[in-house]
């Protein structure tokens, strides 16, 4: 098992920067590849970004590429999420999840195994 906590959401305004945080524990969190989710009101759950095991290659959704920075911490079993340049769409549930694909970078909630409970982003205008 692998317990997933997010944190660092909250109330930003439109143009500002978030940085969450996905803090790991239970089995070997170095194994996993993590992918940061989210959710909006009345829509599906979408992927938004991923990190290798070894934090050696990263892929992210068209719509925060460019503006999003996903890094993780072995050492400390976390990962992060940087935001920057937040837009009203970026409002949502986000997310942190763990799995073991034949992909360095899955990118489907199939891929994932462990999941956190989510921290909430709002952007305002």
């Amino acid at each position: 098992q692998v317990q997933l906590v997010e944190s660092g959401g909250g109330l930003v305004q439109a143009g500002d920067s978030l940085r969450l945080s996905c803090a790991a524990s239970g089995r070997t969190f170095s194994g996993y590849a993590i992918g940061w989710f989210r959710q909006a009101p009345g829509k599906e759950r979408e992927f938004v970004a991923t990190i290798s095991w070894s934090g050696g290659s990263r892929d992210y959704s068209d719509s925060v590429k460019g503006r999003f920075t996903i890094s993780r911490d072995n050492t400390k079993n976390t990962v992060y999420l940087q935001m920057n340049s937040l837009k009203l769409g970026d409002t949502a549930v986000y997310y942190c999840a763990a799995g073991r694909s034949w992909r360095a970078t899955p990118t489907l909630r199939t891929e994932y195994d462990y999941w956190g409970r989510g921290t909430q982003v709002t952007v305002s205008s």
